[in-house]
């Protein structure tokens, strides 16, 4: 199937499209890039599809679930979702597409990813690249996170001349630190990376509870309240935060979070899980093999001010949004998948010992042909 598909791709850098729905549950983003697998050439188009507040719960009630009518439900929700989004893009040569993850276990029952890529491939008629954490978890690795690659490559996109952090804040906090003097992400000491911990889904799940709201917007809510020192220092105290990268979480894996905070006000408890998550980075940035120059942060969480304020008050260098240098914070893993894609595409690993902890450099992901029975 792999021989297959780079019969059908272009030489050189192709335009692909990669689509990415996270733990915080809001949506679905697409974007496409312009690139060979190892260079990005150009940024494209991107779009973004929210969840309704009835399909968010429809794959909320799937968290946690291997199989069952829950999981049903929830994968009709992300295969619509996508569908309706990435038919509205033209110009794509294959499509990296993610799907929703509902349980995550890479030292027991694996990783789950839901929606079909053979069933987006068909609508679409594009190649697609999809499934692309259970290679990973099969060959002994976390199978998260998966977007140091194309972190490496935003690197030498931007010209760095010394290492850089890449932080994510999704539903959970993921960390890269990458080295651009390096000649490939899976060279040895070019990249580490690791989850850093909850980031925005704790605080997203206390809002949806307790005020029937998506988010704490610009971190409001948490800027008014007092953070609960006892709180963050029983979380810091996790055995996961003594484990050496690298490492990986499922959104709900302090599932204590939420008893912890409930006799709080709405303040003082989104202040507290606030308080979580940027503790939860600067323990992770003790683990970066050298100071990087920049943090650089993605994801919803940078959005916020008071997340974003106290992880400058905790770390030592400067940290900044990823469009102070000209990328993208929304779609930054979309068109992660959309260069893992290519990699994929090239016969190029995608993840490594020091990115997912397994035991050799591998390409992961399942390739579905238009036209070609699943």
């Amino acid at each position: 199937m792999g021989r297959g598909l780079r019969a059908v791709l272009s030489d050189g850098p192709v335009w692909a499209l990669g689509a990415m729905s996270g733990t915080s549950l809001d949506g679905v983003d697409a974007a496409m890039i312009r690139t060979d697998g190892t260079t990005i050439e150009a940024f494209g188009e991107t779009r973004y599809r929210p969840y309704s507040g009835a399909e968010r719960e429809v794959l909320r009630a799937a968290l946690g679930h291997w199989s069952g009518p829950e999981v049903g439900r929830a994968t009709e929700v992300v295969e619509t979702a996508h569908a309706e989004l990435l038919t509205r893009f033209d110009g794509a040569e294959l499509v990296g597409f993610h799907g929703q993850t509902v349980a995550h276990d890479p030292r027991g029952r694996g990783t789950l990813q839901l929606g079909d890529g053979h069933v987006l491939s068909e609508l679409l008629a594009l190649p697609v690249v999809w499934d692309f954490r259970s290679t990973d978890v099969g060959m002994g690795g976390e199978g998260a996170p998966l977007a140091p690659f194309f972190h490496f490559a935003c690197a030498r996109w931007l010209g760095a001349r010394a290492p850089v952090a890449f932080l994510n804040l999704g539903g959970v906090g993921n960390l890269t630190w990458a080295d651009p003097r390096f000649d490939a992400p899976e060279a040895e000491g070019a990249c580490l990376a690791f989850d850093t911990g909850p980031a925005n889904a704790p605080v997203n799940d206390l809002m949806q509870a307790r005020r029937g709201l998506g988010h704490d917007a610009d971190g409001v809510l948490a800027a008014e309240g007092e953070a609960d020192a006892g709180v963050v220092t029983r979380l810091l105290r996790e055995p996961y935060f003594r484990r050496m990268p690298p490492k990986s979480l499922d959104r709900d894996s302090f599932a204590w979070l939420p008893d912890a905070v409930e006799s709080l006000s709405d303040a003082d408890a989104a202040a507290t899980l606030t308080a979580c998550a940027a503790a939860c980075v600067a323990e992770a940035m003790a683990h970066c093999p050298t100071p990087p120059a920049q943090l650089l942060v993605a994801g919803g969480g940078r959005l916020n001010p008071t997340l974003m304020a106290m992880i400058a008050a905790m770390v030592e260098c400067e940290v900044a949004a990823v469009e102070e240098v000209g990328l993208n914070g929304d779609m930054l893993e979309a068109q992660a998948f959309a260069h893992l894609a290519v990699r994929v595409a090239r016969g190029m690993p995608t993840s490594g010992p020091s990115t997912t902890g397994v035991a050799a450099a591998i390409g992961g992901g399942t390739v579905s042909l238009p036209g070609v029975p699943a």
